[in-house]
């Protein structure tokens, strides 16, 4: 189901995808063609001096003659109908002399029906004829061998120069009759087909045009050059395809990288603290580059080899069949040992294929955590125990990456041994089939280069079985973040907040249980917060405080009970109307790589360089930007790792400044300044947002001594509520904490 899933994102590249298959096809009908071309090279433009038919362009008058001898009357009217008659003498003789000189003294049958359907009927009608007459011609240039032909087969034919062409004419239906040599010659023919008969008979046509005063080697260098040029065009032409597939495979496969990349990096915008709770940073980064680089390589395989292999793989078998029926078990022995192979290695790779992606998470938060707390390692004195931790996760990633890898090394060896090893088989088998004339030596050459084609075939797949393992993990790990159920959801039609906007904020009977906890972190909370004033929330670490105002943006919902701002539930409002209300101070202080002006526009990016000063005044930071000559143009390393905790937590008070939000929220943002800087910071504060909805979180009762409500919360539950001297009279809690913090007379 999450496969189907992921389909999804190659619907935009049909297009490219169905191109690609088609230059993949004709590559591979490119690369079908070479071995034959090459056969076509060494049988007929080597062996057979460039003379590919049986069917000869031109021939004697004196020889046509003589074939037409040996031909039946239906026969003999097909070739002469091929061809036409030029007499030496003439003038249309003078257009043909220069090819065939021989028309100085003889006349010349010249062939005119050159299409193929003619050559192909011809063919081996005039091999048989020729073949006859070249028997016949040998009988009457030696004496030796016409005795010992009549010797052997019971003949008289008459020697010491007899014309036995004008003897069978003669004699055309008697005992020594041309029905006889016939017979012979064609008794021996029979055994061994109609392509090795042409093939005989090209050596008889070359001879006659040698006798037509041809000039064979030319005509030999023409019928190389001719193929030759056509295996280059060829070769051209593939690597053109091979180009254009590369480019589309790397657009296709960076394309849906990157639409992957967007949903997930949206998905996990979306994502609700819920959400995060379920899901590492390090996995999530990792999913977002690691997996998906992994796909995009799967992908990009895939289009260029899972389509192309069987393209190569079945017209390689089908061509190897065609040209050497016999030799058939060569390939199938070859193909049956390499999916052999290819199963065993699935089998023992898989499962480290499951285990690499969860390594590298691991690796990946190793790191990351070694990284972010340096200056907590350094102070005590953990770099060797750090790096042991990071050693043990390296290792184990180094293990199973080494596995595979040697399966791979194994695996290469292995796959060049059977090739080398079939091309040997076919070598020792193919030289006896050429040895009973079953066989020609290009014929044999190119059944080689089939099987070889096969074998790479299955090798190209045998690679994708390596590869998408891994990519299917990482395509699990993809879409078990995209399928993940967002917690938090708009309401199906969100309800605006009334104007004018207060701020006016009630927690209604609230609870709260974080998923898969044994019991609520925050029980039956209800207190009120008007616009214009501060309400507080302090008590001990770990009592629910920061749960309880993350409650308010929703980075969680609430469990039972509701949270009403302006007398409107927060759960029947956009998520998008709702932070747009408020302005947030994290308890971890969070600063953007760029400079101190892009951090404090994070909030309006509208707002003006006057705006941006008066935040930066009131939030006591003036001093540090005044002292960098680029002023708010000064950089801000990733993290703010450039600048102190408590500049850190004064940026961020005033990057919520900007926003000019008529409810703030404070978690805990005065903690890393002195006493000085939070007493003017409180000061600048009340002034600057005093007619808004305040709530702050914080450790310290000087920070919260004057605030209109402080809410004091233990084990998620409300133990007090007042104002600072009402607390100290009616809440324990409260006042064991302030005692602890203050002298005897600020406590009053």
């Amino acid at each position: 189901m999450k496969k189907v899933r992921m389909i999804k994102y190659t619907k935009p590249y049909l297009i490219m995808i169905f191109i690609a298959i088609g230059l993949l096809y004709a590559q591979a009908n490119f690369n079908l063609t070479l071995p034959d071309y090459l056969s076509k090279i060494v049988n007929v433009g080597i062996q057979q001096g460039g003379v590919e038919d049986a069917v000869p362009e031109a021939i004697q008058e004196i020889e046509m003659n003589r074939t037409l001898l040996f031909l039946t009357p239906e026969n003999q009217t097909d070739v002469l109908n091929a061809y036409k008659l030029v007499n030496n003498g003439t003038t249309e003789a003078n257009q043909y002399i220069d090819k065939y000189p021989v028309l100085i003294n003889q006349s010349v049958y010249v062939l005119t029906h050159t299409d193929s359907a003619t050559i192909t009927h011809l063919n081996p009608i005039m091999a048989r004829a020729l073949l006859n007459v070249a028997f016949v011609e040998l009988l009457m240039a030696n004496d030796t061998l016409l005795n010992s032909t009549n010797t052997l087969l019971g003949l008289s034919l008459p020697g010491n120069g007899t014309d036995l062409f004008e003897y069978f004419e003669t004699n055309p239906m008697g005992p020594y009759s041309k029905m006889v040599i016939m017979a012979v010659v064609t008794s021996q023919l029979n055994a061994l087909g109609d392509k090795f008969i042409i093939q005989a008979a090209t050596q008889v046509v070359r001879a006659e045009y040698e006798a037509l005063g041809m000039d064979l080697n030319q005509l030999q260098l023409n019928y190389l050059l001719y193929y030759g040029g056509l295996m280059i065009l060829l070769t051209i032409l593939s690597m053109a395809c091979t180009i254009a597939v590369s480019y589309l495979s790397a657009k296709i496969a960076t394309g849906i990288a990157r639409d992957m990349r967007r949903d997930i990096f949206k998905k996990i915008e979306k994502f609700s603290s819920a959400e995060f709770d379920s899901f590492s940073t390090a996995s999530l980064i990792t999913r977002s580059t690691n997996d998906i680089t992994q796909v995009q390589m799967a992908v990009m395989m895939i289009v260029r080899m899972v389509f192309y292999a069987p393209i190569i793989g079945i017209g390689g078998v089908i061509h190897a069949i065609e040209l050497a029926p016999t030799m058939w078990w060569i390939i199938a022995m070859a193909v049956g040992v390499l999916l052999g192979l290819i199963l065993v290695v699935f089998y023992i790779a898989l499962p480290k294929f499951k285990s690499i992606q969860r390594l590298v998470d691991r690796l990946n938060l190793v790191a990351r955590e070694s990284l972010t707390g340096i200056m907590v390692v350094r102070a005590f004195n953990k770099q060797q125990y750090e790096e042991g931790r990071f050693d043990k996760a390296n290792i184990d990633l180094t293990k199973v990456s080494l596995f595979i890898n040697r399966v791979m090394v194994i695996m290469m060896p292995l796959m060049m041994m059977l090739m080398n090893v079939l091309t040997i088989v076919i070598i020792w088998v193919g030289s006896h089939e050429i040895a009973n004339a079953n066989l020609q030596v290009g014929d044999m050459i190119a059944f080689m280069q089939y099987a070889i084609q096969v074998a790479f075939a299955f090798l190209m797949l045998s690679l994708m079985f390596i590869i998408l393992p891994r990519a299917s993990v990482s395509i699990s790990r993809i879409a078990e973040v995209l399928k993940t159920d967002i917690v938090i959801q708009d309401a199906e039609n969100p309800k605006l907040f009334t104007e004018p906007f207060k701020g006016t904020i009630e927690f209604r009977n609230v609870s709260f249980r974080y998923a898969g906890a044994p019991e609520d972190a925050l029980h039956n909370i209800s207190f009120t917060a008007h616009s214009g004033e501060v309400t507080a929330f302090i008590g001990p670490t770990g009592s629910g405080k920061s749960t309880l105002i993350n409650l308010v943006p929703r980075f969680y919902d609430v469990t039972s009970g509701a949270i009403l701002i302006d007398g409107i539930d927060v759960r029947e409002v956009s998520q998008h109307d709702l932070r747009d209300k408020i302005g947030f101070v994290p308890q971890k202080d969070v600063l953007f790589s760029g400079t101190v002006e892009s951090n404090l526009l994070f909030a309006d990016e509208n707002a003006s360089e006057e705006e941006l000063k008066y935040a930066i005044q009131t939030a006591q930071i003036t001093d540090f930007v005044d002292a960098k000559s680029e002023g708010i143009a000064t950089e801000i390393a990733q993290g703010g790792t450039n600048v102190s905790g408590g500049q850190k937590q004064r940026f961020a008070i005033a990057r919520a400044l900007v926003k000019k939000a008529p409810i703030n929220i404070l978690d805990d943002s005065f903690s890393n300044l002195d006493f000085k800087t939070d007493v003017a910071l409180r000061k600048a504060l009340r002034k600057s947002i005093s007619a808004s909805t305040v709530l702050i979180v914080t450790q310290r009762v000087s920070t919260i001594k004057n605030a209109d409500q402080i809410i004091v919360i233990n084990e998620g539950r409300i133990v007090g509520k007042g104002t600072h001297v009402e607390l100290m009279e009616t809440c324990p809690i409260y006042k064991d904490i302030a005692i602890s913090q203050l002298k005897l007379e600020e406590l009053l």
